[in-house]
């Protein structure tokens, strides 16, 4: 599988300076945290559970996770799972471009859920592990190992961070350095962690508006900013860390300006997207997309197809970016430094950027990196071609 494949040969060749390599299930673990892009959340009651994995992975969905907990009502729960076996058996006859995960209520439930699956285990690459925490973590932990032990492909835990314990200030501190310890005796089994900023603003009774980023909201901030100083250090001990979900796909009254300038689109004669991009409130989406980049995160997870693109193209690198990272990862960087830029506007410090410059080629390798004078609304305004092309 690889991103924009739905793209047409010759418009990729216009857009990427580099282009996205393929990656599949068996991929290395820092390639797939980083290839998970857009995480697609879908209820397991969907009817058409089946053909809407496939539709999404079709359109760009790279990541899906099959939902069974808060997006299921507590009595529909053994319905949904005795569908999802059935579905994930579908689909492991002939499966989709997408990585595949589940997420589960209780660690019982993965051993109950894989043994009902039968054939369609083999297209299950994980789990999303829900109110994760010290006194849960473990036992959720083991049956992800003891699944992966029988599987023919790897099989990865996705923690999400969303207790109160982790939230609140007197109990924060202890929580995550236990978590941080837990996850580190299973390190080979954790792909992502993930953050469940819904259920974290829920404990003060906060929604954030759609004119405001998770980062306007002070206590969800403050955590984001203590799990990326605990769990996401890049000196070997750290984890990737995904962006938390957006909750808005429709237009709403405005208050606020829109978070998207004019002039760019109004350049690449793009002023059609702009609007209905604002139309949708993805304005607001892809402004927390970039300060979820700037505040160390990976990827984003994500409740409707339209959020999907956004992340993904703003997860391409530009052209300025990749040839800083590639001069500081030279062989002769290593002893330090500092030098002019190719694009001859800033200073790269060897030492100091490196850990930037390899995440952003690694970044580069899943995503590609864009040819020179094309930008994220470029590869956005190829995308919508794309789909408008496919849907009529």
């Amino acid at each position: 599988m690889r991103h924009f494949d739905q793209l047409a040969d010759g418009v990729r060749q216009e857009l990427f300076h580099h282009a996205p390599a393929a990656f599949e299930r068996d991929s290395e673990r820092s390639v797939l945290a980083h290839a998970l892009g857009a995480t697609l959340y879908v209820p397991a009651t969907r009817d058409d559970l089946a053909s809407t994995v496939r539709r999404r992975a079709a359109h760009g969905a790279r990541s899906m996770v099959i939902d069974l907990e808060d997006a299921i009502a507590d009595p529909a729960v053994e319905a949904a799972v005795s569908s999802t076996g059935a579905v994930l058996s579908e689909l492991g006859q002939d499966p989709p471009d997408s990585l595949v995960f589940v997420r589960v209520r209780t660690a019982a439930q993965i051993r109950e859920l894989m043994l009902a699956l039968g054939p369609g285990q083999r297209i299950v690459s994980g789990f999303v592990l829900p109110k994760f925490s010290t006194k849960t973590g473990e036992e959720y932990l083991q049956a992800v190992t003891e699944i992966d032990a029988r599987s023919a492909h790897p099989v990865y835990a996705m923690p999400v961070l969303e207790t109160r314990e982790v939230l609140y200030r007197e109990t924060r501190e202890a929580e995550l350095v236990g978590i941080r310890e837990l996850l580190d005796r299973y390190r080979s089994h954790v792909l992502t962690v993930r953050i469940g900023a819904t259920d974290l603003c829920g404990l003060f009774g906060i929604r954030r508006d759609r004119d405001l980023s998770i980062y306007d909201v002070g206590v969800a901030a403050d955590l984001i900013t203590q799990v990326v100083n605990q769990l996401g250090r890049t000196d070997g001990t750290g984890f990737a860390i995904t962006g938390p979900v957006w909750e808005y796909f429709a237009n709403h009254e405005r208050i606020l300006r829109p978070q998207l300038r004019q002039t760019p689109f109004v350049e690449r004669h793009a002023d059609e997207l702009r609007q209905a991009l604002m139309s949708r409130d993805l304005d607001g989406l892809m402004r927390e997309i970039i300060l979820d980049r700037a505040n160390g995160l990976t990827g984003k997870s994500v409740i409707h197809p339209s959020h999907i693109a956004p992340v993904h193209a703003l997860a391409v690198v530009p052209h300025e970016e990749y040839l800083d990272a590639l001069d500081i990862v030279e062989p002769d960087s290593a002893h330090g430094g500092v030098r002019a830029s190719g694009y001859r506007n800033k200073m790269n410090e060897m030492r100091p950027h490196r850990n930037w410059a390899e995440r952003t080629l690694l970044r580069a390798r899943v995503f590609g990196a864009a040819a020179a004078g094309i930008s994220h609304i470029d590869i956005l305004t190829a995308v919508q071609q794309s789909e408008l092309r496919a849907a009529g």
